[in-house]
């Protein structure tokens, strides 16, 4: 990924404090800051994240920037929604973390989420006549919520008035990340 146009750009990562799959988390985070963008992790608590590896074995401890309830939306480009068993789970019960999909999605600013993280797109309702993927067990939870469900490596749909991009599993992080800085790019 190269810095051309990510200088000035603004990704909020949005978690829990346990369970985020931790590539799914540090992968975009550490490849968008090494390309210029400002990257800021948003948790429930300003406790330390703790990160797990294949939804059990303890991973990466990351301290958040900020809290979801403290997040500005409208201060981003971008909302990256990392998986995670827990983490998603967790994440897609947050009344904040509602609030901050519809601000993007209404606003036609794009959405990023990976394996389970399309759980809370779910929960907030913006996923109808949406083509996406995920992590496998969430087809039937996408398709009830009036999606399209497709298993590729990565699926950007810029329909309704705003880009969703998507993947399945840290398998598909490389066409993952590049499809946000494409994204990101093109952002005016």
């Amino acid at each position: 990924m190269t810095g051309d146009g990510l200088e000035q750009r603004r990704v909020l990562a949005v978690v829990t404090n346990y369970g985020v799959e931790q590539d799914e988390l540090l992968v975009p985070v550490e490849r968008l800051r090494g390309a210029g963008a400002q990257v800021d992790v948003a948790a429930v608590s300003m406790d330390d994240i703790v990160t797990l590896v294949g939804d059990k074995d303890l991973g990466r401890t990351v301290r958040p920037d900020l809290t979801l309830d403290d997040a500005d939306p409208s201060d981003y480009d971008l909302l990256l929604i990392p998986g995670g068993t827990l983490n998603a789970d967790t994440l897609r019960l947050q009344s904040a973390t509602n609030g901050l999909v519809r601000s993007f999605t209404d606003s036609g600013r794009p959405v990023a989420a990976i394996c389970h993280g399309p759980w809370a797109l779910v929960e907030a309702g913006v996923v109808p006549d949406k083509r996406m993927t995920s992590y496998p067990s969430l087809r039937t939870d996408i398709r009830n919520a009036g999606g399209e469900w497709t298993d590729e490596p990565v699926v950007t749909d810029g329909s309704g008035g705003w880009t969703l991009i998507t993947s399945r599993n840290p398998g598909d992080l490389e066409p993952f990340v590049r499809e946000i800085g494409t994204a990101l790019s093109a952002r005016r």
